[in-house]
């Protein structure tokens, strides 16, 4: 693995902020189960616990009226994930074009990454392979979640913000933009597919094993809300078992930043800015996972107590 001369760019500190902000809001909502009842029933506690709560978490939420007019479903999910595949498949093919035709990328996408990376790209060098296979790879991702959303999981009644749906929308447009400019940054020769080391082999086995552990995980949460014939019988929650709820609350959230972390190896270099990324799915996944955790724990009176949050044997 190598090291890029990236300086600290404003795509950098757009990614440094959103991991801080989803930091500060684990540690308040941590600190929030000791305080006094009165006071997590006052406007300022709801309108938080309104913002970072979604689906089954967010149901007992005691909410003023007037605030779920923001509500959108929760099974609207898949539209970030439409949106990932349609726009990060574009951003390869793209790639692609600029690799063997030596065609540059539009000026209109040259210009976006020149803002986000606050130095002129490169327009006559053409994208390193490794940064194509994590355009690849996080396309795959995205297909795979945009089929289990259709085809697998099995949506309630659940709902979230307006704000959540939209950061939703924008986010995998920043990623895409993201892994160019990680690469547009970065100062080296173009990586050829037999000079891979094995640091980027071992960052492809990780998304693969860590690909596997998601969608069992979402298969599992499915067939709690389905009988043996395959049809679903109910939309309640039930204490999910098997696989690697064994260990933690939510396996999926764990598995989405191992991706995360398996992309950053493909990447083949010690990019700030990925890292960057990955602590915001760090802090972004250990808030969703505590929120789930906390749920199962007060609703069910035999629940493991060995199971962890998110992380296993960690958090």
């Amino acid at each position: 693995m190598t090291w890029s001369s990236d300086s600290f760019s404003p795509l950098d500190a757009l990614w440094l902020c959103l991991a801080l902000c989803f930091l500060v809001a684990f540690i308040i909502h941590k600190a929030s189960t000791q305080l006094p009842v009165v006071n997590r029933k006052s406007t300022l506690f709801i309108l938080f616990q309104d913002l970072i709560r979604y689906g089954k978490t967010k149901q007992k939420l005691n909410r003023s009226k007037w605030l779920t007019v923001f509500d959108v479903p929760k099974r609207w999910f898949w539209h970030f994930y439409a949106i990932s595949v349609c726009w990060n498949v574009f951003l390869l093919l793209l790639s692609f074009n600029c690799m063997h035709q030596l065609q540059p990328y539009p000026s209109w996408l040259t210009g976006m990454m020149e803002i986000l990376a606050g130095v002129p790209v490169f327009d006559g060098h053409a994208p390193q392979l490794s940064t194509v296979l994590v355009q690849l790879l996080l396309c795959v991702h995205s297909l795979r979640r945009l089929l289990e959303c259709l085809f697998v999981s099995v949506f309630s009644d659940g709902s979230m913000h307006l704000v959540q749906y939209l950061f939703g929308l924008g986010y995998y447009i920043v990623l895409g933009l993201t892994v160019l400019c990680s690469d547009k940054m970065a100062r080296g020769p173009s990586t050829h597919l037999n000079q891979l080391d094995w640091m980027q082999t071992a960052g492809f086995l990780l998304f693969i094993a860590a690909s596997l552990v998601q969608h069992q995980s979402m298969v599992l949460f499915a067939g709690l809300r389905k009988g043996k014939s395959g049809r679903v019988e109910t939309l309640a929650h039930r204490v999910p078992e098997g696989g690697w709820f064994e260990l933690v609350s939510c396996p999926h959230y764990f598995a989405e930043l191992l991706i995360y972390i398996s992309l950053g190896f493909v990447l083949g270099r010690f990019s700030v800015t990925w890292w960057l990324v990955v602590l915001y799915v760090l802090f972004n996944q250990a808030l969703a996972g505590q929120l789930c955790h906390d749920l199962y724990v007060t609703k069910y009176e035999s629940y493991p107590k060995h199971r962890r949050a998110f992380i296993p044997f960690v958090l």
